[in-house]
Protein backbone atom coordinates (compact mmCIF):
# COMPACT_ATOMS: atom_id res chain seq x y z
CA UNK A 1 0.00 0.00 0.00
CA UNK A 2 0.94 3.59 -0.37
CA UNK A 3 -1.10 6.08 1.51
CA UNK A 4 0.57 8.94 1.81
CA UNK A 5 3.80 10.65 -0.03
CA UNK A 6 5.99 13.60 -0.59
CA UNK A 7 7.19 15.45 -3.46
CA UNK A 8 9.51 18.53 -1.80
CA UNK A 9 10.56 19.81 -5.06
CA UNK A 10 9.78 22.72 -7.62
CA UNK A 11 7.66 22.35 -10.96
CA UNK A 12 11.71 23.82 -12.17
CA UNK A 13 13.70 20.49 -10.59
CA UNK A 14 10.57 18.49 -12.17
CA UNK A 15 10.71 19.99 -15.79
CA UNK A 16 14.78 19.54 -15.09
CA UNK A 17 14.43 15.51 -13.80
CA UNK A 18 11.79 14.87 -16.57
CA UNK A 19 12.57 16.53 -20.07
CA UNK A 20 9.10 17.77 -19.38
CA UNK A 21 7.09 20.33 -20.77
CA UNK A 22 4.36 22.28 -18.39
CA UNK A 23 0.33 21.64 -19.12
CA UNK A 24 -1.16 22.77 -15.53
CA UNK A 25 0.92 24.82 -13.20
CA UNK A 26 -1.56 23.60 -10.76
CA UNK A 27 1.02 21.35 -8.71
CA UNK A 28 3.79 22.36 -5.83
CA UNK A 29 5.91 21.39 -3.96
CA UNK A 30 4.25 19.36 -0.65
CA UNK A 31 5.70 17.78 2.18
CA UNK A 32 3.23 15.26 2.53
CA UNK A 33 0.17 14.48 -0.34
CA UNK A 34 -2.69 13.26 0.79
CA UNK A 35 -5.33 10.92 -1.39
CA UNK A 36 -7.60 13.06 -3.49
CA UNK A 37 -5.01 16.15 -3.28
CA UNK A 38 -4.13 17.42 -6.98
CA UNK A 39 -0.37 16.59 -7.41
CA UNK A 40 1.93 16.37 -10.63
CA UNK A 41 1.99 13.66 -12.87
CA UNK A 42 4.02 13.00 -15.76
CA UNK A 43 2.40 11.32 -19.32
CA UNK A 44 3.86 11.14 -23.01
CA UNK A 45 1.80 11.72 -25.56
CA UNK A 46 4.46 12.12 -28.68
CA UNK A 47 5.82 14.40 -25.83
CA UNK A 48 6.62 14.24 -22.08
CA UNK A 49 4.20 16.51 -19.72
CA UNK A 50 3.53 17.54 -16.58
CA UNK A 51 -0.23 17.12 -15.54
CA UNK A 52 -2.34 18.27 -12.84
CA UNK A 53 -4.26 15.27 -11.48
CA UNK A 54 -6.43 13.73 -8.30
CA UNK A 55 -5.03 10.87 -6.58
CA UNK A 56 -7.78 8.15 -6.82
CA UNK A 57 -9.34 6.98 -9.22
CA UNK A 58 -13.11 7.64 -8.97
CA UNK A 59 -14.90 4.80 -10.73
CA UNK A 60 -19.10 5.38 -10.14
CA UNK A 61 -19.66 2.28 -7.84
CA UNK A 62 -16.23 3.36 -5.15
CA UNK A 63 -17.09 4.35 -2.28
CA UNK A 64 -13.39 6.10 -1.77
CA UNK A 65 -10.95 6.52 -4.07
CA UNK A 66 -9.03 3.98 -5.50
CA UNK A 67 -5.75 5.55 -4.69
CA UNK A 68 -3.44 2.12 -5.12
CA UNK A 69 -3.74 -0.72 -8.18
CA UNK A 70 -2.04 -4.28 -7.13
CA UNK A 71 0.86 -4.65 -9.85
CA UNK A 72 0.06 -8.53 -10.13
CA UNK A 73 -3.53 -8.08 -11.18
CA UNK A 74 -3.77 -4.87 -12.47
CA UNK A 75 -3.75 -5.44 -16.50
CA UNK A 76 -6.63 -7.82 -15.78
CA UNK A 77 -8.98 -5.46 -13.62
CA UNK A 78 -11.46 -3.73 -15.50
CA UNK A 79 -11.09 -1.16 -13.28
CA UNK A 80 -7.30 -0.73 -14.43
CA UNK A 81 -6.92 -2.70 -17.08
CA UNK A 82 -7.93 -0.09 -19.99
CA UNK A 83 -5.60 2.53 -18.44
CA UNK A 84 -2.68 0.00 -18.15
CA UNK A 85 -2.05 -0.81 -21.51
CA UNK A 86 -2.90 3.07 -22.75
CA UNK A 87 -2.70 5.66 -20.39
CA UNK A 88 0.40 4.89 -17.90
CA UNK A 89 1.97 7.86 -15.87
CA UNK A 90 5.10 8.69 -13.96
CA UNK A 91 3.91 9.49 -10.18
CA UNK A 92 6.87 12.00 -9.36
CA UNK A 93 7.79 11.37 -5.40
CA UNK A 94 10.89 12.63 -3.15
CA UNK A 95 9.58 9.70 -0.80
CA UNK A 96 6.85 7.68 0.49
CA UNK A 97 5.21 6.99 4.12
CA UNK A 98 4.58 4.27 5.85
CA UNK A 99 3.84 3.02 9.25
CA UNK A 100 5.54 0.47 10.96
CA UNK A 101 4.19 -1.60 13.81
CA UNK A 102 5.24 -1.02 17.26
CA UNK A 103 5.18 -2.42 20.95
CA UNK A 104 4.10 1.46 21.62
CA UNK A 105 2.13 1.39 18.64
CA UNK A 106 2.98 2.94 14.93
CA UNK A 107 5.73 4.36 13.71
CA UNK A 108 5.91 6.83 10.74
CA UNK A 109 8.93 6.12 8.61
CA UNK A 110 9.80 8.32 5.54
CA UNK A 111 11.31 6.35 2.52
CA UNK A 112 13.22 7.44 0.54
CA UNK A 113 15.77 6.50 -3.23
CA UNK A 114 19.55 6.64 -2.42
CA UNK A 115 20.98 9.42 -4.92
CA UNK A 116 17.69 10.05 -7.04
CA UNK A 117 16.44 13.14 -5.22
CA UNK A 118 13.19 12.77 -7.54
CA UNK A 119 12.18 9.33 -8.06
CA UNK A 120 9.60 7.98 -10.62
CA UNK A 121 6.36 5.44 -9.15
CA UNK A 122 4.41 3.55 -11.78
CA UNK A 123 1.53 5.00 -11.79
CA UNK A 124 -1.84 4.84 -14.04
CA UNK A 125 -3.84 8.20 -15.25
CA UNK A 126 -7.67 8.34 -16.73
CA UNK A 127 -10.75 10.64 -17.09
CA UNK A 128 -13.48 10.48 -14.01
CA UNK A 129 -16.78 12.80 -13.53
CA UNK A 130 -17.69 14.21 -10.30
CA UNK A 131 -20.83 14.28 -8.93
CA UNK A 132 -22.01 17.36 -11.59
CA UNK A 133 -20.30 15.72 -14.32
CA UNK A 134 -17.61 17.31 -14.68
CA UNK A 135 -14.36 15.44 -15.98
CA UNK A 136 -11.62 15.52 -14.04
CA UNK A 137 -8.21 13.45 -14.74
CA UNK A 138 -7.12 11.06 -11.81
CA UNK A 139 -4.39 8.48 -11.25
CA UNK A 140 -3.34 5.56 -9.03
CA UNK A 141 0.16 3.90 -7.48
CA UNK A 142 1.10 0.81 -8.55
CA UNK A 143 1.83 -1.35 -5.68
CA UNK A 144 3.88 -4.59 -5.51
CA UNK A 145 4.99 -7.08 -2.75
CA UNK A 146 7.47 -5.39 -0.38
CA UNK A 147 11.20 -5.92 -0.75
CA UNK A 148 14.07 -7.00 2.08
CA UNK A 149 14.44 -3.86 2.87
CA UNK A 150 10.74 -2.79 3.29
CA UNK A 151 9.04 -6.03 4.33
CA UNK A 152 9.56 -5.41 8.46
CA UNK A 153 7.43 -2.57 7.94
CA UNK A 154 4.78 -3.21 5.55
CA UNK A 155 4.05 -6.53 2.92
CA UNK A 156 4.02 -3.39 0.08
CA UNK A 157 5.44 -0.66 -1.80
CA UNK A 158 5.04 1.54 -4.64
CA UNK A 159 6.55 -0.04 -7.77
CA UNK A 160 9.70 2.36 -8.03
CA UNK A 161 10.66 2.82 -11.58
CA UNK A 162 14.06 2.41 -12.71
CA UNK A 163 15.19 5.71 -14.75
CA UNK A 164 15.98 3.76 -17.59
CA UNK A 165 12.79 2.21 -17.73
CA UNK A 166 10.55 5.42 -17.34
CA UNK A 167 10.91 6.12 -21.24
CA UNK A 168 9.38 1.76 -21.47
CA UNK A 169 6.64 2.91 -19.38
CA UNK A 170 5.53 5.95 -20.39
CA UNK A 171 5.24 4.96 -23.83
CA UNK A 172 1.40 4.59 -24.12
CA UNK A 173 1.97 2.95 -27.77
CA UNK A 174 3.29 -0.14 -26.00
CA UNK A 175 0.94 -2.24 -25.08
CA UNK A 176 3.61 -5.52 -24.80
CA UNK A 177 2.36 -7.44 -21.52
CA UNK A 178 4.90 -8.96 -20.59
CA UNK A 179 7.70 -6.26 -21.15
CA UNK A 180 5.05 -3.86 -18.83
CA UNK A 181 4.71 -6.75 -16.22
CA UNK A 182 8.36 -7.19 -15.93
CA UNK A 183 9.00 -3.50 -14.68
CA UNK A 184 6.22 -3.97 -11.99
CA UNK A 185 8.64 -5.49 -9.80
CA UNK A 186 10.17 -4.41 -6.12
CA UNK A 187 12.87 -2.39 -6.07
CA UNK A 188 16.64 -3.59 -5.95
CA UNK A 189 17.55 -0.10 -5.74
CA UNK A 190 18.45 0.94 -2.49
CA UNK A 191 16.50 2.86 -0.44
CA UNK A 192 17.06 5.33 2.66
CA UNK A 193 14.44 4.59 5.84
CA UNK A 194 13.81 7.44 8.65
Amino acid sequence: MCGRYALDADIDELIERYKAIVAERETGSSKEVFPTNTQAIVVDEGKREIRAAVWGFAPHYAKRPLINARGETVHQKPTFSKAFFTSRCIVPATSFFEWEKSEDGKIKRRISVEGQRIFSMAGLVSLFKDKEGKSFQAYTIITISANDQMEHIHDRMPVILKPEDEDIWLNSSNANLEELKGLLVPTNQNLNIM
